[in-house]
């Protein structure tokens, strides 16, 4: 699982430890993965310095110093590994991005999951998006706006990327519990008081995930005793059969627009 928790913790780390490192080479397994022409790689991304990172929804940006960008995606298995040539995952992966001695793996990698692109490139790609979950300039009163379209459950709505960005399956479950709504509930029924619920439980869960490690399952390095410690901390995802912590009823799986979701039916209402 990766979404905005998970991806903000490979954000740090990889900021904490390549910004104003030298790309000193780069190995893709799958040609697909990457289409960029050996052109294209020789000229714009070998030898120059990575000077910032960023995350924006579910992908990560590597600003270079040629203006250029480095757009990664990780999709449903997919992660990173920061080791050397001898300390290197388990699996099989599909790029190296090498940093002289260093080598950041990326594992389960798709087609075009990473790509090179302009500013331009960038905002065209994903400008299209909703506005980041945890970006301040989501106020209240725009984070309403943002569903004013919808009429479905809330959990399909908080997943949609057209809406808010980075809140996948599992936060957004998380996040119905904390404000005390079920999944399942539709938009129409809500007042202004469920969508403040929200609003807080969005950015309380979110910013605990990330403090807490996500819920990461492979460590980003040999030395990362972080990532994954926020799985302990659910409170009804993948929890089915087991007691709400909050009231005791047991957690129940249900079907929200063909998706799993997770709910306490008594702590969790309508609206």
């Amino acid at each position: 699982m990766q979404e905005l928790p998970e991806l903000d913790i490979y954000r740090t780390f990889i900021a904490e430890q390549f910004v104003g490192g030298q790309i000193t080479g780069i190995e893709i397994s799958n040609t697909k993965i990457f289409q960029a022409t050996d052109e294209q790689i020789e000229r714009d991304v070998i030898g120059k310095v990575v000077w910032f990172v960023e995350r924006r929804g579910f992908y990560l940006v590597m600003h270079l110093d040629n203006g250029k960008r480095l757009l990664l995606h990780l999709g449903q298995g997919a992660y990173l590994y920061s080791g050397s040539e001898a300390d290197k995952p388990s699996r099989t992966a599909q790029l190296k991005l090498i940093f002289g001695e260093t080598v950041l793996y990326g594992v389960g990698l798709r087609a075009d999951d990473l790509q090179l692109l302009t500013v331009k490139g960038i905002e065209e790609k994903l400008g299209k998006f909703g506005p980041d979950a945890l970006d301040k300039r989501l106020t209240l009163d725009r984070f309403i706006g943002q569903f004013a379209k919808k009429r479905g459950a809330i959990k399909t709505a908080l997943m949609d990327q057209n809406v808010i960005t980075g809140i996948g399956a599992v936060y957004s479950d998380e996040i119905c519990f904390a404000a005390s709504v079920r999944p399942d509930a539709k938009i129409p029924m809500f007042e202004n008081e469920t969508w403040e619920r929200l609003y807080e439980a969005m950015h309380s869960v979110l910013k605990e995930a990330i403090s807490h490690g996500g819920a990461g399952e492979h460590a980003y390095s040999a030395e990362d005793d972080l990532t994954g410690k926020h799985r302990d901390q659910f409170q009804v995802y993948d929890r089915e059969g087991q007691v709400c912590q909050n009231c005791g009823t047991i957690i129940e799986k249900i079907d929200v627009s063909n998706r799993k979701a997770f709910v306490c039916s008594n702590c969790q209402k309508d609206q």
